[in-house]
């Protein structure tokens, strides 16, 4: 049976080395996965005042995450953390108190950076949210792909056959994964 997924990407950069990684793993995924990139940049800014009165964007956003069975987030890292984006779009689907969209959602993490730690410090700091929002996270294989200046070509495809099989391994690692976590719920 098909299972959707929504990806986040947590870059609103239009050449983001993470959105290219995002449609790549898109393109190698399994027949078991409908993946879908699901925008974030359009997201007011959360604030708990405006709960009993939400905007019609943080409105859209719930029912849209309530429509995935999975979520796989593919981020940067900005400062040693996630970026604000991102965080922003965790705040809005887990409010208010009580109501997350996305409790019980399995989830996969993929951090890709410039950098030779592969964005380690935003994996782990966005893992450390996702234990609080009841999302149980792909434990492995990790995925921190750094040096991603030189992993794509000039139409963002995947251009280094050692990163092209561990995302290959990382998607077919995360449909188990979530047809595992959804069977059992």
């Amino acid at each position: 049976m098909t299972k959707k997924v929504a990806v986040i990407v947590g870059s609103l950069r239009k050449e983001s080395f993470n959105r290219k990684m995002a449609k790549e793993l898109i393109r190698l995924a399994p027949s078991s996965l409908k993946m879908e990139i699901v925008e974030i940049g359009q997201l007011s800014h959360y604030n708990q005042d405006e709960d009993s009165n939400p905007p019609a964007d943080w409105t859209n956003f719930r029912q849209v995450i309530q429509g995935f069975e999975g979520v796989l987030f593919v981020t940067p890292e900005y400062n040693r953390s996630v970026p604000g984006v991102l965080k922003n779009a965790i705040d809005v689907g887990s409010r208010p108190y009580g109501k997350s969209v996305w409790s019980g959602k399995p989830v996969g993490v993929m951090s890709v950076s410039p950098g030779a730690v592969g964005g380690f410090g935003s994996n782990q700091h966005l893992r450390q949210s996702l234990v609080f929002l009841d999302m149980p996270a792909m434990q492995q294989p990790e995925a921190y792909i750094g040096g991603a200046g030189n992993l794509f070509d000039a139409n963002g495809k995947l251009a280094n056959d050692t990163i092209t099989e561990f995302a290959t391994k990382f998607i077919q690692a995360f449909a188990k994964w979530v047809e595992l976590i959804t069977k059992s719920a």
